[in-house]
């Protein structure tokens, strides 16, 4: 098997890994990861479930993956922190893509997109207790895949609302120091970075438990520390300010707080719709 379809399938299998799947969810998977290995052209594949409405945002998450392998410059000296970027991303789409998609609702799409052709998709069922076992083993089957697997806690924090809240508001307040530092450059990028990646998590965590406010809030901090990074975006106290309602407006989501945000809220949104394209109809 030629190394972008390895790449490619390690990535799904580590984003499922971080989902608690039923058979049916597995069995799905199963025939994804299938679909990848058989193909002839995996290129002109993507392009065709993208053309599916079930398949296509999962089909261009996987495109731009597979762009990134065969048209980019690949930088083997960070490809650990490319797969486990990628892998993060693939966490949400994989989820709204398997609740939406059972194996009957899969196998006709690719009949549709081949033009009813059953050849098209050769998949057999295998024992989904079988699968099972080989989709979700502890810690995935690369080095990069046993990092992933330890830096996220997905599986841990969404047994309980309350760690879920004791996760999401922990980084609250230190984060809002290092946003009244960055106007005076009195910080480490390093910082910056950290609080980056963990938006990020967060973001996908709120997602997974149905918060998609909350995940937005997470979403929009994230974009902006990263356009803070690489000097996108001026970090002048309209930008601060912004920032700061996103975290207000996240205490008081998770917080349940009986107190009129209204105002944090549209500032946050405005910010988000303006520098990021964010889209708030949740």
């Amino acid at each position: 098997m030629d190394l972008v379809k390895v790449y490619l399938i390690q990535s799904i299998t580590t984003a499922a890994n971080n989902l608690r799947l039923n058979a049916q969810q597995i069995e799905v998977v199963g025939l994804l990861r299938e679909t990848i290995i058989n193909s002839n052209d995996l290129g002109s594949e993507l392009l065709l479930m993208k053309k599916t409405t079930e398949l296509s945002k999962l089909a261009i998450r996987l495109g731009e993956i597979h762009t990134f392998l065969t048209q980019g410059k690949v930088d083997f000296v960070k490809i650990s922190d490319q797969f486990r970027e990628h892998s993060r991303y693939l966490i949400r789409d994989l989820n709204q893509f398997l609740e939406n998609v059972n194996p009957k609702i899969y196998k006709d799409a690719f009949n549709k997109i081949h033009n009813g052709s059953v050849d098209s998709l050769d998949i057999e069922l295998v024992d989904r207790s079988i699968l099972a076992g080989e989709i979700m083993k502890t810690g995935g089957t690369t080095p990069e895949a046993e990092e992933l697997d330890e830096s996220n806690e997905f599986k841990k924090n969404s047994l309980s609302s309350v760690d879920f809240e004791k996760k999401i508001l922990s980084p609250i307040k230190p984060l809002d120091e290092l946003l009244k530092k960055i106007p005076t450059e009195k910080f480490d990028v390093s910082e910056l970075k950290q609080y980056y990646e963990l938006m990020q998590d967060h973001s996908i965590l709120a997602s997974l438990h149905e918060f998609e406010l909350l995940s937005k809030m997470h979403e929009i901090i994230a974009s902006a520390l990263d356009a803070i990074m690489n000097q996108k975006l001026k970090t002048d106290k309209t930008v601060i300010d912004a920032l700061r309602a996103c975290l207000i407006v996240i205490v008081a989501v998770v917080k349940k707080k009986d107190v009129d945000i209204t105002g944090y809220l549209n500032r946050a949104e405005e910010f988000g719709k303006k520098y990021f394209n964010q889209n708030f109809q949740v």
